[in-house]
């Protein structure tokens, strides 16, 4: 299963040779053959690999990130750290392989040559990335094959983190209910069905966890293995889910902490810039939106009915940022605990939603999480646009939430 990855992005890397060479070659083509691609053709088709190329790679990736952290419950923590670090370094080619694209998509390069050779590049990185996640899952394979645990190593540890998981749906259903109870509706929507869709994982689960044990216990090492690693994908991806829901409510809680010092920040930096910006009609009517803003979450906090604090706190920000005077920095703390909620809501749909969530989704999060720290605002607005398109690829594959 771990040469499937490399050999997509393998076959992305060749074709750029390939196409190389038929730009070079000064023998005619034979009568009757297909003539050689035109700059326009080799343009999309490279476009074309590169972004299957990005998927399948990234996909990989989330995968590694759930087998390490199994690894690190069971196994010897100075033996995975090295395959922990394989994984860092492939994440770093892929990261630098999707900010390439972001720019692509940004319309930088702008000459065609310069743009197949960013996306050669895409394909490049792609490749070492999926090469060293290769290295890292053979290695791992490896360390549990020598593990002392009963049952052959990986596979105990698989029963018991789908053990604790089935334990906690219940206390995350309660959780999502009182979140229903104490917040708007909006607040945690995106988050409704996962409950029910780790339970489904944990199914799926099950069934492999079984067919494991039935392929051991007839002496079929292969197809165990195969079982196993359904097994694990169906309790990694639910244990996202779960812990999903933990994650929301605490950031909810913390958005709704924060919000009065955030509106009082806001008001602070509002009186500061009032009066010199009252000659100027531009800034005046902005300066008229936020205050127009700060009221209306006002009203919100005071109406005694449930309310988005998430998107409370969003709204300040957004009317607000960037911040000017004393009390900057609460505001720029704000903007950056809405950035985490909404990176951390579209990473866990990508994770969760496979090869369903195409490219440009996959760029934006990436993009996203680059920008957290330095420019909180553009990351929080990529991340919004990385779920809507990441939930709209899951809906033309029929994957809904």
């Amino acid at each position: 299963m771990t040469l499937v990855g490399a050999a997509a992005v393998l076959a992305a890397y060749g074709y750029t040779r390939r196409v190389r060479r038929t730009r070079t070659r000064t023998t005619p083509a034979a009568p009757g053959s297909p003539g050689p691609l035109t700059a326009a053709d080799e343009l999309a088709d490279l476009d074309e690999r590169s972004r299957a190329a990005l998927v399948e790679t990234d996909t990989r990736r989330h995968g590694a990130r759930g087998e390490l952290a199994l690894a690190r419950t069971s196994l010897d923590p100075a033996a995975v750290e090295p395959l922990a670090e394989a994984v860092r370094a492939a994440e770093a080619e892929l990261t630098a392989a999707f900010r390439i694209r972001q720019r692509y998509d940004e319309g930088v390069p702008g000459e065609d040559a310069a743009r197949r050779h960013a996306l050669a590049g895409v394909i490049g990185r792609c490749q070492e990335a999926a090469r060293r996640l290769d290295a890292e899952a053979a290695a791992l394979r490896e360390l549990w094959d020598a593990a002392d645990t009963p049952g052959g190593g990986a596979l105990p540890v698989a029963e018991a983190r789908f053990r604790e998981l089935a334990a906690r749906t219940a206390t995350a259903q309660a959780t999502l209910t009182d979140l229903h109870e104490r917040y708007a509706p909006t607040a945690s929507t995106f988050a409704t069905g996962y409950v029910e869709l780790a339970k489904d994982r944990l199914v799926s689960a099950t069934t492999s966890l079984n067919q494991s044990h039935q392929e051991a216990d007839s002496g079929r090492a292969e197809e165990a293995a195969g079982h196993l690693r359904a097994a694990e994908d169906a309790v990694a991806q639910a244990g996202v889910f779960i812990d999903g829901v933990d994650r929301l409510a605490a950031h909810l809680d913390e958005t709704a902490r924060l919000i009065p010092a955030t509106l009082t920040g806001a008001e602070a930096a509002l009186a500061e810039l009032r009066t010199p910006l009252l000659r100027e009609g531009e800034t005046y009517s902005q300066l008229l939106h936020a205050d127009a803003v700060l009221a209306s979450v006002r009203r919100e906090l005071t109406s005694g009915h449930p309310y988005d604090p998430a998107d409370a706190l969003r709204r300040i920000v957004r009317a607000l940022f960037p911040p000017t005077g004393s009390r900057s920095g609460v505001l720029t703390a704000a903007a950056t605990l809405v950035a985490r909620g909404s990176t951390a809501a579209a990473r866990e749909f990508v994770v969760t939603h496979g090869g369903t969530v195409d490219v440009t989704a996959r760029t934006r999060l990436v993009e996203a999480e680059h920008l957290l720290m330095t420019d909180p605002v553009r990351a929080d607005e990529l991340a919004c646009k990385a779920l809507e398109l990441a939930e709209r690829d899951a809906r033309l594959h029929g994957a809904v939430l």
